[in-house]
């Protein structure tokens, strides 16, 4: 069942936006070589080693909360947002988004539930390049069905302006800087006012300027909609602005700050 609404001041008991239960994800590991024999298959059977990538993670953000994941490259802070946000399956464990259980939807239901709810900014952009950055910014609307065509393009208009970008409606990722490109990205988030905004290391395809620049903006734009933030990153600066801090350390949680 997707959620039919948010919380609001009214509930005497505010519902949790996000969260994560016993959260694991294991790889098994690949055999070195192909067996030649049955008893060798029960050999690489039995030396084959599980790659654990998230351990028993436990987690709740509440509504409006802002959450910054922090650690090195490999401590399974992507791989944590992707189970949070549904793109992946854990191993084991649950995730729950204001109260209903993310992997109890089929796929399809899943995909529904983040057009609707949660907003994405990668560290890549993952502009669509064919796509103007109007039309980049219009998708949410579109795949959401949130409004009509010309109340939707009039919202993708007024959302890059509030970016400032009013002036590269029609340009191309080509054609935009990667400052620019981030904008667009911020502004594809956020144009449906999500209840949730998830961004993976935001500024990390950044110069140091045109990265506090953006973040800047992403906490701007994030306290005008409201949403709750969950963003991971390795940058400690970036981290600060958030009122919580996690850090992961080999998918583990090693510490908890805020």
């Amino acid at each position: 069942m997707i959620p039919t609404r948010f919380p609001d001041a009214n509930d005497a008991v505010p519902l949790a936006a996000l969260q994560a239960r016993g959260l694991c994800k294991i790889v098994r590991g690949a055999p070195a070589g192909a067996a030649a024999s049955r008893a060798e298959a029960a050999v690489e059977e039995a030396g084959r080693e599980d790659l654990t990538i998230l351990d028993d993670i436990n987690l709740s953000v509440a509504a409006g909360e802002t959450v910054a994941v922090l650690g090195a490259s490999g401590s399974g802070k992507s791989t944590l947002l992707g189970l949070l946000a549904g793109l992946d399956r854990p191993s084991s464990g649950s995730v729950h988004i204001f109260g209903t259980a993310l992997f109890d939807l089929d796929e399809d239901q899943r995909a529904r539930l983040r057009a609707r709810s949660i907003g994405f900014v990668f560290q890549s952009f993952q502009l669509l390049p064919h796509l103007s950055a109007l039309e980049n910014v219009l998708l949410p609307l579109e795949l959401g069905l949130a409004a009509s065509l010309p109340d939707a393009a009039q919202q993708a208009r007024a959302m890059l302006a509030r970016v400032g970008l009013g002036g590269r409606l029609g340009h191309y990722p080509t054609t935009l800087s990667g400052g620019e490109q981030q904008r667009v990205a911020l502004a594809r988030a956020f144009v449906a006012r999500p209840a949730i905004l998830m961004a993976d290391e935001p500024t990390g395809s950044l110069d140091a300027r045109t990265g506090a620049l953006v973040t800047d903006l992403l906490f701007e734009l994030n306290h005008a909609a409201g949403s709750t933030l969950i963003l991971v990153t390795h940058d400690g600066a970036l981290a600060g602005r958030c009122a919580r801090r996690i850090r992961l350390e080999a998918g583990r949680i090693v510490g908890v700050e805020g």
